[in-house]
């Protein structure tokens, strides 16, 4: 398989752009479901790309940095994922399973930025002491250049390695289909593992109700004719469950605040 030079050219500069963009744009282009699209575009390849940014935004979507500690990078792991499913032609859990390993590089990445431009933050405090806002924006443009810089060079260096080393993998899969499959299965199950991060999190004990409902909402609707519909249905489910529970909670604050509520004469 041959080396496109306009794939290579567009691939570096999105990963540039998604580089900033997980910490000073948008904050939404860097996410699998996006970027993985994007990426499947410039590959010639967009129905990998909603498949496994679809897959990979599970696994990731519990992950955030702690501190200082960056999890794995949802950016190169999903450009590594696609460059192993449209370029060697692997499952697409197997090559998010493999992706995984290289998703740690770009926590590194990240963390290397940090401890560089840790050094410039005493450039930034001076400018902030004269008032003067180009020393800050200097600053910040020295960052996000050497951060996109790095994942664009990883992202270039996974397109070629990854397209001279198709056809070895290819064979392996092949000959050593076992090893694929264990490795299909562990990426397979690192959704769940994501999503259950997710939902230690952020799920309060009020709320195991409802999770269970949706899970034997969508065992049940998964099992007939609807089954190529359930993921909406599910979700005008759960906008109906919202709407009503914050309508009821806005009216039971405006009644405490006015007043009207509570007991009276017996009643």
């Amino acid at each position: 398989m041959e080396i496109n030079i306009i794939q290579v050219i567009l691939l570096a500069v999105l990963t540039f752009i998604m580089a900033i963009d997980q910490f000073s744009l948008t904050e939404i282009i860097s996410r699998p479901i996006i970027n993985c699209t994007l990426i499947g575009a410039i590959l010639g390849d967009l129905n990998t790309g909603l498949v496994l940014g679809g897959t990979y935004e599970l696994m990731m979507v519990g992950n955030m940095p702690v501190g200082g500690a960056q999890p794995p990078n949802a950016i190169i792991g999903g450009i590594v994922g696609m460059i192993f499913a449209v370029r060697a032609n692997m499952d697409i859990n197997a090559a998010l399973g493999a992706a995984i390993v290289f998703s740690v590089f770009g926590g590194y990445a990240v963390t290397l930025t940090f401890t560089v431009m840790s050094g410039l933050m005493a450039k930034a405090d001076k400018a902030a002491e004269e008032a003067n806002p180009a020393g800050i924006v200097q600053v910040n443009f020295i960052s996000m250049g050497l951060l996109g810089a790095l994942f664009a060079i990883i992202s270039v260096v996974a397109y070629v390695g990854g397209t001279a080393v198709a056809p070895a993998l290819e064979a392996f899969s092949t000959q050593f289909s076992w090893f694929m499959g264990g490795l299909s299965v562990a990426g397979g199950m690192m959704r769940f593992v994501g999503f259950a991060i997710l939902m230690k999190i952020m799920l309060s004990g009020e709320l195991w109700g409802f999770l269970l409902a949706g899970f034997a909402g969508a065992i049940v609707l998964g099992t007939t004719s609807v089954s190529s519909a359930t993921l909406v249905l599910l979700a005008f489910i759960g906008v109906a469950i919202a709407i009503f529970d914050y309508t009821t909670n806005v009216r039971i604050k405006e009644n405490a605040g006015s007043g009207n509520g509570g007991f009276s004469d017996g009643i």
